[in-house]
C-alpha cells in the first residue's frame, strides 16, 4: 500500500492546472458541471444530511457573520 506521500507526489502540478482549466469555463459550463455533480452525488447527500447538519449550520453561521462584518466595513468607509 502506498503511503500519503506517495500519492502527494505532484499534486501542486495537477492543482495548478485544474485552476487554469476551471477559468477557461464559462458560467454555463461550470453550472453544467455543479448540477452534473448534485445528480451523481444526491442520494448520498440526502443519505448524510444528518450526520453534517451541526457542521454546516455552523460554517453558514460563521459566513454570516463575515458577511455582516463585510458589510459594516464598507458601511464605516462609505
Amino acid at each position: 500500500m502506498q503511503g500519503l506521500d506517495t500519492l502527494r507526489e505532484g499534486w501542486a502540478e495537477i492543482d495548478e492546472i485544474e485552476t487554469r482549466l476551471l477559468r477557461r469555463m464559462t458560467i454555463q459550463e461550470s453550472l453544467a458541471d455543479w448540477l452534473a455533480l448534485q445528480r451523481a452525488f444526491e442520494a448520498q447527500l440526502l443519505e448524510t444530511a444528518l450526520l453534517f447538519a451541526k457542521e454546516r449550520r455552523a460554517a453558514l453561521a460563521e459566513l454570516q457573520a463575515r458577511l455582516r462584518r463585510l458589510a459594516d466595513w464598507q458601511a464605516d468607509r462609505g
